[in-house]
């Protein structure tokens, strides 16, 4: 087995154990600014699909901290609430996914998702890129 000597290395973990700590903030910060470019794909996918009846649906696509596990570093994002006639919003995304046997499945979930990828990749590197710059 190799064996590794060099110098320096105790003040190179220490100052990732300091980064790792004054971290924390950054880290939600960056979940926030990547939980909405989900959230923007999709709104923009639901709607270049055309499924604006009253809207409801659309606008009810909203960033949650999760409620299963409060403390969590997880966000949800997807149609919250209910409509206007009662019927919640996120059974009507199910539906216009996965479809029925009267309505053709368009996964536009799926869509969404693989659309957001990038966008939100690129939001959360800004907000990291901030912290760094902001430690030198």
């Amino acid at each position: 087995m190799a064996n590794l000597h060099g110098t320096g290395f105790d003040d190179v973990i220490s100052q990732m154990r300091r980064l790792g700590e004054d971290a924390g903030d950054t880290c939600q910060r960056m979940l926030d600014a990547g939980a909405e470019a989900v959230r923007e794909a999709w709104t923009a996918t639901a709607d270049a699909h055309g499924f604006v009846d009253t809207g409801d649906m659309i606008a009810s696509i909203t960033v949650a901290q999760s409620k299963r596990d409060p403390g969590a570093p997880v966000r949800e994002i997807f149609p919250q609430g209910k409509d206007r006639k009662g019927v919640r919003n996120a059974e009507k995304a199910y539906i216009l996914h996965y479809g029925t046997s009267k309505i053709a499945a368009s996964y536009w979930v799926d869509e969404a998702e693989a659309a957001a990828e990038e966008p939100m990749a690129t939001a959360m590197a800004a907000v990291w890129d901030d912290f760094i710059r902001g430690r030198e």
